[in-house]
Order: C-alpha cells, then sequence, then structure tokens
C-alpha cells in the first residue's frame, strides 16, 4: 500500500477508497509509514497527528459502510503548514513564540478539506510567521529538499512542498503572502496555487500581511490542486473572513479543456532579468512553446511598473507584519520571559527573546515605515504603486487569457549559499507582484534543469477569480511537459524514495 501512495493522486485515492479497494485506514497507516521513513531525513512536519489522522480515516470508512456518501477528498492525506489551526494540535508557525500554543479552533480552510473527508496528518515546517524564502528562519529545523538534501525546499511554506514532493502525502494546504506557495512548489517540483485573493478563507490562518496573504493548496498534479480547491470554496464565502468571496465554480469542470485559440502573455524583459539563470529561462521559453503547439497564440505583453513590486511590498509587508505581530507579547499566550519585574519588562523581554532575527528584522522595518514623517515617504507611494502595478495587469489581461513568466529565478540554492537578506528577497522576484495585485497564480513543474537536474518550474497569472482559467492552462502546460507526462494517477517524487524523471532538455 506504500507503493501505491506513492504512486496514486489525490483523486485516485479517494475513487479507490469510495470503491472499496483500499480502505481510508490502510492510505492513513500507510502514509504514517512514509512520513516515519522518509522524514528524518526531509524534516518536512513540525507535528504528526496519528490520533487524529486514523480517527478520522475510521469515520470515513464507517461512512462509506453504512452506505452513506463521503467527500471527494475521501481518506485523501493531507498536510497543513504550521500557520493554520486545527483543534488537537499545536500551531507555533515555527516560532519560540508559539511553541507550546494549542489550537483552540479549527481555521476554515482546514475544516473545509476536512469536511470533504481528508484525513490530517499533521502540521509542516515553515520560515518563523512565514518571513522567509528558504524555511532556514524555523525556530525549530530546517526542511530539506527531497531532491537534494543539502539545498532548501524553498518558503515560506517549504514544508508542505517538501511532504508532497517526498511522496509522504499527495496534497497539503501552505499559505503566499509574495511567492511563499509557488517559489516552494517550483523548487520542489510540484505544483502549487496561489488563488485570486479572497477565494480561500483565511479565518484561522495567523496573518503575516492581511492584505496580500492567501492559502492554497500543493499537490502532485494540476487535477489533485483542482480537487482540493473545489473543497477549499465549498460552502461559499466565510462570513467569518471580511475578505471572502463565493466562488461557485466547480474547477475540475474545465481543467482538460483545450487551450486552441487562446492567448498567452509573454513579457520578454522579464526573460532578460538579472538573476535569472539560463536553465530556468529555456524551461520557462519551452514552457511556451508547448502552449503554442497545442494552439494557443503567444502575445507579448507589457507590465511597466512590476520593478517596483518588490520595493512595494517590502513597505507594506513589513508594516502589516508589525501590526499583526504586536499582540504576541506573552501576556495571554506567548512564550514567556521569567524573572520580570513588571509588565512592561515582561512584554519587551519575552518578545525579544521569543521572536528569531528575520521576525524581528520584518517587525522593527514595519514600526519605522509607520512612524510619522515616515509614513508619508514610503507606506503611501507604495499603496500608490500597488494601484499602477494592479492597473498594469488589468490592462495586459484586456489583450490575453493567461500571462506565463517563471516561478522563482533559479533551482533551489545551498543551505547557508544566500546569507544576505536583500538577496534573499529577490527569491520572490517574479510572485510578489500577483500578490500587490491580488490575482491567481501557480506554478507548474516542468522536469529537472539541464544544468543542476534539479526541478525548473514555470508561473501562469491569471485575472481575480478566473481561477478555474488558470487551472485550464496549467493542465495544459502539465500534459504537455516531460514533468506532466502520465500523471493522470500520480506524479513521480523525489528520487531518493522513487526515480528521477528525465532531464528538461
Amino acid at each position: 500500500m506504500a507503493t501505491e501512495l506513492d504512486q496514486l493522486s489525490a483523486s485516485a485515492i479517494a475513487a479507490g477508497v469510495v470503491a472499496g479497494d483500499f480502505t481510508a485506514t490502510e492510505v492513513a497507516r500507510a502514509s504514517l509509514a512514509a512520513i516515519e521513513a522518509r522524514d528524518g531525513e526531509v524534516a518536512a512536519f513540525l507535528q504528526v497527528s496519528p490520533e487524529l489522522a486514523l480517527a478520522a480515516a475510521k469515520a470515513t470508512d464507517d461512512a462509506i459502510a453504512a452506505g452513506e456518501k463521503v467527500g471527494p477528498l475521501a481518506g485523501v492525506p493531507v498536510a497543513f503548514k504550521d500557520n493554520m489551526h486545527l483543534v488537537g494540535t499545536r500551531t507555533t508557525c515555527a516560532s519560540r513564540m508559539l511553541a507550546d500554543y494549542d489550537s483552540t479552533y479549527t481555521a476554515t480552510c482546514v475544516s473545509r478539506l476536512l469536511d470533504a473527508g481528508a484525513t490530517p496528518m499533521g502540521k509542516t515546517n515553515m520560515d518563523e510567521f512565514a518571513f522567509g524564502s528558504s524555511t532556514e528562519t524555523s525556530h525549530f529545523h530546517r526542511t530539506y529538499n527531497p531532491w537534494d538534501t543539502e539545498r532548501v525546499p524553498g518558503g515560506s511554506s517549504g514544508g508542505s512542498a517538501a511532504s508532497v514532493a517526498a511522496g509522504e502525502v499527495p496534497v497539503s494546504l501552505g499559505s503566499d503572502t509574495g511567492g511563499s506557495i509557488r517559489q516552494p512548489a517550483a523548487l520542489c517540483g510540484v505544483v502549487g496555487m496561489k488563488p485570486t485573493y479572497g477565494a480561500v478563507s483565511r479565518y484561522g490562518v495567523v496573518a503575516f500581511g492581511s492584505s496580500l496573504d492567501q492559502v492554497g493548496p500543493f499537490g502532485r498534479t494540476v487535477g489533485d490542486v483542482a480537487l482540493a480547491m473545489n473543497a477549499l470554496v465549498a460552502g461559499g464565502r466565510d462570513p467569518r473572513d471580511c475578505t471572502s468571496q463565493d466562488c461557485p465554480v466547480d474547477f475540475l469542470e474545465h481543467l482538460d479543456d483545450p487551450v486552441e485559440g487562446r492567448r498567452v502573455g509573454i513579457i520578454p524583459e522579464l526573460m532578460e532579468a538579472k538573476g535569472l539563470t539560463d536553465e530556468v529561462k529555456s524551461a520557462v521559453e519551452g514552457a511556451a512553446r508547448t502552449l503554442e503547439s497545442q494552439g494557443a497564440e503567444l502575445v507579448e505583453v507589457d507590465l511597466p511598473h512590476m520593478g517596483d513590486s518588490i520595493a512595494a511590498y517590502y513597505v507594506i509587508g513589513p508594516c502589516e507584519a508589525f501590526s499583526n505581530l504586536a499582540r504576541f507579547d506573552g501576556v495571554r499566550y506567548g512564550y514567556q520571559e521569567p524573572g520580570c519585574a513588571t509588565l512592561a519588562e515582561q512584554s519587551s523581554r519575552s518578545r525579544a527573546a521569543g521572536f528569531g532575527p528575520e521576525a524581528k528584522r520584518r517587525q522593527m522595518l514595519g514600526a519605522y515605515l509607520l512612524s510619522s514623517g515616515v509614513y508619508e515617504k514610503y507606506y503611501y507611494r507604495a499603496q500608490q504603486a500597488r494601484t499602477l502595478i494592479t492597473q498594469d495587469y488589468a490592462a495586459a489581461y484586456e489583450r490575453v487569457d493567461v500571462i506565463l513568466m517563471p516561478a522563482s529565478p533559479r533551482s533551489a540554492f545551498k543551505f547557508g549559499e544566500i546569507s544576505d537578506p536583500t538577496e534573499m528577497y529577490l527569491s520572490d522576484m517574479y510572485t510578489i507582484s500577483i500578490n500587490i495585485a491580488g490575482n491567481g497564480g501557480i506554478s507548474v513543474p516542468l522536469g529537472l534543469g539541464a544544468d543542476t537536474h534539479l526541478p525548473v518550474s514555470a508561473q501562469l497569472v491569471g485575472p481575480a477569480f478566473k481561477d478555474r482559467s488558470l487551472l485550464t492552462f496549467a493542465r495544459a502546460l502539465e500534459r504537455g511537459t516531460d514533468a506532466g507526462a502520465g500523471m493522470g494517477d500520480g506524479a513521480p517524487v523525489a528520487p531518493d524514495f522513487v526515480g528521477r524523471g528525465g532531464d528538461l532538455a
């Protein structure tokens, strides 16, 4: 059964459980066995929840035995980024500040997957409070890229991406504030989607940047991601999240539609950006040819203010992070430094000891940017830039259906290879503008790079609330690449565990 789990997609697992080919309990035990066998090397998980998993699997098996209807994710093992609340687990955000915090309620995104029949396998590692692009800022431990354990899995949702790439689970959830789903998906060779802002409820997800955050799924295939998206939007708007919107679509309905006659935007100057490696550039150019060979029309478009997106993001993001993390003071909950004489001293010393260097850096930057005399110079201008970036995308989408660009400028880098924070921030150079505009984006693996023999990916981005169309293009790209060949029942996982795919020519 463990071998089947490595090979089966989420939809195949659900279908097999319903058909009686195997039970949800067997699938759960196989997933637990895979985690036990592989996570010592990958370290994708912060907490494994066997009791919750086996209880959920038994409930699915009992429902099927009773002739009851079960959800579309019946028996599918799922992992959750550790900034998402789930009763029965801790929610630590990979920080010392919340190391012992037990979830008192369950996030909407988590409960919707559980309502769809998913089996909760546990919580995955992340950069502390989602501040990072490599999962190196976690207070607890590093997560290692399953393709090469000397390299990072990306971040901040590195544990979620690695758990799928290692074959431990077929689906996981992450959060994306500036690329934290799409960049680790690219580095780990899996599919990762950031839906349109507001498409998925953020209730119960610890906030980083409230105007930027969005929850989305990782999967081995585009079909797995579409299946998870159906569960995430089921039930419509969440009244507990004021940004939540109804998304009354079936993301599987038009998944295999042809793209013939539809238009794909290409931005030539993005392909000449400093830091983009030749192998990623070649792979993305090949992806354009793949879509063109299926009848799509390539159209050059312009995003004149995209170069301002990183500067705008690193003003807006830290300001919102400073506001959101002000509540963690060791008074009501969180790490509490002993031996403090006053409440002010306790708060100050608890925050100093509870937060790691990157969390402190971003909060200090946010505090400065929101200070009197500075706010108008930076924060106000960053919001003006945001308006221009959003308008640029809207203008481009009047001419094209989606835009194709890299997801990451390079394949996975080695631990410690990037020590300068500014250089690390450039890891998200192709992803940040989509969060600023609020549009949807998806990272699709293209195979292995010719130089590094590590996964390389392309990113497709689309207009707001056109995520179903985005998945159609992603599936077309998956069909036309070596990475997508034979993926109907499951994608290959990292080489140490199953077998390596062919290099990308």
